[in-house]
């Protein structure tokens, strides 16, 4: 398989997305190094090559939301390689609302498993798509932030950027 990367500036700084020949988002972050990108990837997932391009409709997506249409990144496709319990995870992830962050613990419960919160913590921790699978919307138990792949001022920001979007305006 070969890739394609493309970077985008946002306020949270460069935002790399790695996608491969049918469009599907493999893996995306807050950096401007490839490598750092392909490093999230599942040996399964990692590409024989990896060129610079347009990767469409992840780009897209990550403009409108990153101008205000936090839904934008909802239906973007993409692939990731883990076991049932992660794939599980990544499905649900993709379903938390913006705006509405759950715990780890509820997370797990969700999962239909609310003793596993360990286990739905590592499904967070191994989103290599970040944005798109908005690993970002889990949270302590306490209400912190918790850990974030690409560091918690970024999390802090699109958690920040998604409860603005969905306060309604009087």
């Amino acid at each position: 398989m070969n890739a394609v990367i493309q970077f985008l500036d946002t306020p949270d700084g460069a935002f790399g997305i790695l996608a491969d020949e049918e469009g599907r988002v493999l893996a995306s972050g807050w950096t401007d190094d490839a490598a750092a990108l392909v490093a999230r990837l599942t040996p399964a997932l990692r590409p024989a090559s990896v060129e610079p391009g347009e990767v469409g409709a992840a780009a897209e997506a990550a403009r409108a939301y990153y101008a205000g249409d936090v839904s934008a990144i909802d239906e973007v496709r993409v692939l990731q390689h883990g076991g049932a319990f992660h794939q599980l995870g990544w499905a649900a992830l993709r379903t938390i609302p913006a705006g509405s962050p759950l715990s780890y613990q509820e997370f797990a419960a969700a999962l239909g498993r609310p003793s596993a919160v360990r286990a739905a913590a590592s499904a967070c921790a191994r989103n290599a798509p970040a944005l798109f699978v908005p690993c970002h919307r889990v949270l302590r138990t306490d209400g912190s932030l918790g850990g974030f792949a690409w560091g918690t001022p970024v999390k802090q920001s699109l958690l920040a950027r998604e409860s603005r979007a969905a306060t309604p305006t009087p």
